[in-house]
């Protein structure tokens, strides 16, 4: 049997500005079993939690498109590479997904990852974007054991630093304690902008938000406030280069 593919959340906007949200949903699809503890849909490793909100509020602060992911990453990581060994994930963060062990990949692409990614690509052939900004939250803390993460935002890069280095010093300079590729390093992470936008020469960056700091409306209205004139600032500030190519 056929089943239809899993199609994104799109949201029009006229601006140049590409928002996208990998990990927006914690949603497992009907004829998918994880077989865990339906509690964990809840936890940083289902979703990122708050990032759906932050960017809709965004998208519409800034007249701008957004994509956002409609399953959750537990079913299949839609910023993983498809030969990459979590784009299915057996375990996360030391909790078991038993029902990701005889998961059929190709089936999982087809569906879930391939659709999320046409859709990017179709919406950058529509229109080129001057920047892509991706948008995710991290936890405070691994579950597994990790340092205490001090930073409200992270903006994470590969080799383009074009628009991630105007984001940082931005991000500082309105008082934000900002991490430079941290929690993690987008040299190491970096699936869903370098194919979209670094294999495009189009400016990019991810931002990471600690995820306590908007894990409810208000906190998520807070944050997309503070970040709208600082991204409007930079889509401004980069649109003549990224016009060139350069």
């Amino acid at each position: 049997m056929t089943v239809a593919p899993h199609q994104p959340e799109l949201i029009a906007g006229d601006s140049d500005l590409l928002l996208l949200c990998d990990h927006a949903s914690a949603a497992v699809p009907p004829g998918i079993d994880l077989q865990i503890d339906p509690a964990l849909l809840g936890k940083h490793i289902a979703i990122d939690i708050g990032a759906a909100a932050v960017t809709r509020r965004l998208a519409e602060a800034l007249d701008a498109p957004a994509i956002l992911a409609t399953v959750s990453r537990l079913v299949i990581d839609l910023h993983r590479e498809p030969d990459h060994p979590g784009l299915i994930p057996p375990t996360s963060d030391g909790h078991a997904i038993p029902g990701n062990e005889k998961a059929d990949r190709l089936d999982r692409i087809a569906r879930f990852h391939a659709p999320y990614h046409a859709a990017i690509a179709a919406r950058i052939k529509a229109r080129r974007p001057c920047l892509i900004i991706a948008i995710h939250s991290f936890t405070p803390a691994l579950e597994t054991g990790s340092a205490p993460r001090p930073w409200e935002i992270g903006i994470l890069y590969n080799r383009d630093t074009r628009a991630a280095r105007l984001a940082i010093d931005a991000l500082e300079a309105a008082g934000i304690i900002t991490g430079d590729n941290e929690p993690y390093s987008g040299r190491h992470l970096n699936t869903t902008l370098n194919r979209h936008g670094e294999a495009n020469g189009i400016p990019s960056f991810a931002i990471e938000i600690r995820n306590d700091l908007i894990g409810d409306d208000g906190g998520a209205a807070r944050w997309a406030d503070r970040l709208a004139p600082i991204l409007r600032d930079l889509r401004n500030r980069l649109a003549p280069s990224a016009a060139l190519g350069t």
